[in-house]
């Protein structure tokens, strides 16, 4: 197979690396891009040098690409999503997969109908921090995981006008806990804040019950900092990613084995270890990403990334939100 015609469907503040990566892998060829403003679209498309569209459908009809990826709205994920399955092409759809979960299995069944690939862009996962972390705990390097904590603070994005928090920034930290986890959730709870003058949640504190551990998550766009962390606490210690370096620290713990005085020991509590830094080869995540969908499509197996993993993080988060409604937790999985 020659180079993989690739098209980008809306090239705002995601779309445009897409738009960028594409046009500079070996594999792949960008052809075209579409946005509904005329402005960004040109600009992108002058950039690249390449045909770019207002509708998405004469994108489709005219440059017929092998593969697209889908970054409009998320109300548009299913019908721009669908469109680009049914005229042939392999899809990428930022995350949540769709708007709905009746969405969601629509798309993951259209392209098992057409045997295409469909992948779903939770960018995490493609973290070389978080690979790391991935790999030291199936090697069991922190012993037993007790609990998992997952914090992703920031201002408000004036880009985000259709969901609230729980669906644009929670569905990350969601998708990554299972994906380190690997069990399947028991139950979620969570509680959710919105201000006054907000259509949307601003922020939410959930909880992921699993079968022996525990996974939390604290995410808004509230803070005027931005805080992109990921604690993971075993029997030997805690490992913690700072997503924003792609930085693992390992935080050796000792229990009470170091001696403080009076005073410090209020301060501090119970001994601490030391401190190692691991090396980590940094590189882009969503170039990471965009590599595996490729190579999927070039391999002709199933994506990293699955409809069904977009459609599990979707009913987490999801769930976040009807237990935030109820004041209830929500059952996923019992015996």
């Amino acid at each position: 197979m020659g180079l993989l015609k690739a098209a980008v469907i809306g090239v705002g503040e995601m779309g445009r690396h897409h738009a960028r990566i594409y046009g500079n892998l070996p594999t792949t060829e960008l052809v075209a891009v579409a946005d509904w403003n005329r402005s960004t679209a040109a600009r992108v498309a002058d950039r690249y040098r390449v045909r770019f569209y207002t509708d998405y459908r004469h994108l489709l009809a005219s440059t017929t690409p092998d593969i697209v990826s889908v970054a409009v709205p998320t109300v548009m994920h299913y019908k721009v999503a669908l469109a680009a399955l049914q005229h042939g092409c392999h899809v990428l759809v930022e995350k949540p997969i769709a708007a709905t979960e009746v969405e969601a299995e629509g798309l993951i069944a259209e392209a098992q109908r057409l045997d295409l690939r469909l992948m779903v862009g939770h960018i995490m996962r493609f973290d070389p921090a978080i690979q790391l972390l991935r790999a030291r705990l199936k090697a069991q390097q922190l012993g037993k995981v007790q609990l998992i904590t997952c914090r992703r603070l920031g201002p408000s994005p004036q880009r985000i006008r259709d969901v609230g928090v729980v669906r644009d920034l929670a569905i990350h930290d969601a998708d990554i806990i299972q994906y380190l986890v690997e069990q399947p959730v028991v139950r979620v709870m969570a509680e959710t804040f919105q201000r006054p003058d907000q259509e949307f949640e601003d922020a939410v504190f959930g909880i992921l019950v699993f079968d022996d551990l525990l996974g939390m998550v604290n995410v808004n766009w509230l803070t005027p900092m931005k805080v992109r962390e990921v604690l993971v606490v075993g029997e030997r210690g805690m490992d913690r990613v700072d997503c924003l370096t792609q930085d693992l620290y390992f935080h050796e713990g000792v229990g009470d084995l170091v001696e403080y005085w009076d005073t410090m020991k209020l301060l501090r509590g119970v001994g601490e270890g030391k401190v190692t830094r691991y090396p980590i080869q940094k590189i882009e995540p969503l170039k990471l990403e965009i590599m595996a969908f490729v190579q999927s499509v070039l391999e002709d197996r199933p994506p990293p990334v699955t409809g069904h993993d977009g459609l599990m993080a979707l009913r987490l988060v999801q769930g976040f939100l009807e237990s935030a409604r109820t004041q209830q937790p929500v059952i996923f999985w019992k015996e």
